[in-house]
């Protein structure tokens, strides 16, 4: 929780750009940053392109937010529009969140002195050639960039020309409030299975960077031998790439694992059923940093993911979670049946993880991280 003693007044004043307000990691990292704006330690203010599910959360937090939208494709006016609020606001820093928002603030302030700055929350796996081209563009000009991991640092390093000391690297911070609650048997009520079956959980949307199907082979291992369990997919199905959702469906029905395996679908109370969980297990092709591993860890659970290298970072190379072998099914099987094995040890050890967790990954310390990065970037 951030320190509400710790009110400063800082000359700097931060203008954060974002494309739409629906439901997503960067979405709902800016809006926990938000409603805590006023211990921040510098002022800021929002202006997005697009309404979207979390519009209204973002409007009752005490940040002001401009709706600003292009009228076109090709819409110069938009540049001008974004000037005059810049300069109104007197605005020292912008900061976006995705390269093309980084591209208007450079060309509406141009001259201005302002400074840009953009946080890189993907990799551009899957990314046309002119998305790329617009990374190689903005990323030479920005007066910082700012990544989410060392893992993503030294891949955009290696694939993109940038100055690295004009770089610096924010972990993602979550509002743990969030997390606090009393624990409930409500999905065990509705499954109408007992105390003995371990409930399981993973949470992730069915999109490119995540790895499902993985967990669906491991929970087949898991069926053979013979361990009783439940397991709940949280996680919607993009219509753009609706394969890996029904791959993982399929996989299921052909393995007669429709009883013990649930897609629940996008879900607003995360928080609630992770603390109904036994286990939590995660599989990633390429996240840039796991806020969904984080919040689990956090809630006192036993954290099975893969061993990415990203994973290893926000974990101190699997000190506060089990790491298994990427794509590796019979791994993770391992793993986990030692875990059955030693319950209460491992629950110990989760709660010690937690209150780590909670330290190192807290949106307070975000903010003051981000605070650091902005002083760099006023007088670099």
């Amino acid at each position: 929780m951030p320190d509400r003693q710790n009110k400063q007044t800082n000359p700097l004043k931060v203008a954060y750009l974002l494309g739409s307000l629906n439901r997503g990691g960067t979405e709902t990292l800016l809006l926990d940053c938000f409603r805590y704006s006023e211990y921040a330690g510098f002022p800021f203010i929002g202006i997005y392109r697009k309404d979207g599910v979390l519009t209204e959360d973002f409007k009752k937090t005490k940040t002001s937010l401009f709706h600003l939208a292009p009228q076109s494709k090709i819409d110069i006016g938009y540049l001008f529009r974004l000037r005059k609020i810049l300069l109104q606001e007197k605005i020292s820093i912008v900061h976006a969140q995705q390269p093309l928002d980084a591209i208007f603030a450079y060309l509406a302030g141009y001259g201005t002195g302002i400074k840009i700055t953009l946080t890189f929350h993907g990799y551009d796996m899957g990314m046309k050639s002119l998305e790329k081209k617009m990374i190689r563009w903005i990323i030479r000009r920005t007066d910082r960039n700012i990544f989410v991991s060392n893992t993503q640092r030294e891949y955009y390093k290696a694939n993109y020309r940038f100055l690295l000391s004009k770089s610096s690297i924010v972990h993602n911070g979550i509002s743990f409030e969030k997390l606090i609650g009393e624990k409930t048997n409500q999905w065990r009520n509705e499954l109408k299975i007992t105390e003995s079956t371990l409930l399981l959980g993973s949470v992730g949307n069915f999109v490119s960077g995540r790895d499902q199907f993985t967990i669906c082979k491991f929970l087949k291992l898991l069926a053979d031998s013979d361990i009783n369990f439940q397991f709940l997919f949280i996680g919607r199905k993009n219509p753009a790439e609706a394969w890996r959702h029904d791959q993982c469906v399929d996989f299921c029905k052909a393995n007669k694992l429709e009883d013990k395996v649930h897609f629940l679908g996008s879900r607003t109370d995360v928080p609630h059923i992770l603390r109904q969980l036994d286990a939590f297990v995660y599989a990633t092709d390429h996240d840039t940093f796991g806020i969904a591993v984080i919040e689990a860890i956090a809630s006192n659970l036993p954290v099975f993911v893969n061993d990415w290298k990203v994973m290893s970072e926000i974990t101190e190379n699997g000190k506060y979670a089990h790491l298994y072998k990427t794509k590796d099914p019979t791994d993770l099987l391992s793993k986990f049946l030692v875990f059955i094995d030693n319950r209460e040890k491992y629950k110990t050890e989760a709660a010690a993880a937690a209150l780590w967790t909670k330290e190192q990954y807290s949106i307070d310390k975000h903010l003051q991280q981000l605070k650091n990065s902005y002083q760099l970037t006023v007088i670099s």
